[in-house]
């Protein structure tokens, strides 16, 4: 009888999924030799040869390949039955894996993890900051309970559920407050500064312009820090979420506006597996989320005022409307169920 350990497993999961030793022993938290000699313990068990060793990278073979995708299945079942035993107690307890798309986690997060320590002090919650591809692909294979993302991401075995709206504000020189807003037309023919390819945001800013793709002199950045910096050298203008307002404008030059309604927006909203015994246990992770999000907006922005059209006097950006807890909540509670 072929003895292997859950531990072995979880370790070939990580080195699959890393393809490098060091990169897998930091995830799972332990010394690169100790995770070299599980896996030499489990090809050992096996009888079989899972990866191939390189001096930079590991390279699995064709039985690692299938084998990857059976251990991956096994895990998977086993998160499960955690899900099952923590469901059964019905609050928010243990632990529980967040995804969350660079655009959102450095402004909402941390009123959300402060909620969420306050309210239930047995939850153990364990961050993921990537890309809404990744995010989705590690929701799938079971990896994440949940995640934070502009919707919809029409993913067959996923759960959507919208938490709120947030519009895009302008980000400009310094010099160019008081101006007159342009029109989405106008701002095609501007350098318009953008994420880099892979990032929703970037392709929500571009469907606002009625582009298909950034020219090819535009300039691109990881992430929205940068853009606003570059913005306040002179480089050109771009447009960033509301949340993000207060944190990336604060050391800049730059000046703030809103366009003219119909304001380009987003959806933020939670994903899960529409199979995850854990559906009320994130419902009410998604109120305290929306919760999260109406402090941030009632906080002082601690930026230049914005001018333009609807200004909320003393607010920080300005969500829009949901509709009552108790409508929240039962609608959420369908969309679960399907």
């Amino acid at each position: 009888m072929i003895e292997i350990t859950f531990r072995q497993l979880r370790y070939f999961d990580a080195l699959a999924g890393h393809s490098h030793f060091g990169r897998a022993a930091a995830a799972c938290g332990i010394s690169q030799p100790a995770l070299s000699m599980q896996i030499k313990e489990l090809e050992e068990a096996l009888g079989a040869v899972l990866i191939e060793r390189g001096a930079r990278q590991v390279r699995l073979t064709k039985f690692g390949e299938e084998a990857a995708l059976r251990v991956r299945d096994i895990l998977r079942s086993v998160d499960e039955l955690g899900d099952f035993a923590r469901a059964s107690r019905g609050w928010l307890a243990g632990q529980l894996h967040i995804g969350m798309i660079p655009t959102i986690a450095p402004y909402l997060l941390p009123t959300v993890i402060g909620n969420l320590t306050r309210m239930h002090p047995e939850l153990d919650v364990h961050v993921r900051e990537a890309l809404t591809s990744r995010l989705i692909q590690e929701l799938v294979e079971g990896r994440l309970d949940t995640a934070i993302v502009a919707l919809p991401v029409s993913e067959p075995s996923l759960t959507e559920v919208a938490l709120f709206a947030e519009n895009f504000l302008l980000v400009r020189p310094g010099e160019d407050e008081g101006t007159p807003v342009p029109s989405s037309e106008t701002l095609r023919e501007m350098r318009l500064l953008l994420l880099e390819e892979g990032h929703c945001f970037r392709d929500q800013a571009l469907s606002f312009c009625n582009m298909q793709s950034s020219p090819r002199e535009a300039l691109d950045a990881s992430s929205l820090s940068t853009l606003v910096q570059m913005v306040s050298a002179g480089m050109g203008v771009t447009l960033i979420p509301e949340m993000a307002v207060a944190v990336e404008t604060r050391s800049a030059s730059v000046s703030v506006a809103r366009f003219e309604d119909p304001q380009p927006a987003r959806t933020v909203g939670m994903i899960w597996r529409k199979t995850s015994p854990l559906a009320g246990q994130l419902l009410q992770l998604s109120e305290v989320v929306c919760r999260s999000a109406d402090a941030l907006r009632e906080q002082p922005d601690g930026h230049r005022a914005i001018p333009g059209p609807k200004r909320r006097s003393g607010a920080g950006y300005a969500l829009k409307r949901r509709a009552p807890r108790r409508k929240r909540l039962a609608a959420n509670s369908r969309l679960a169920r399907r």
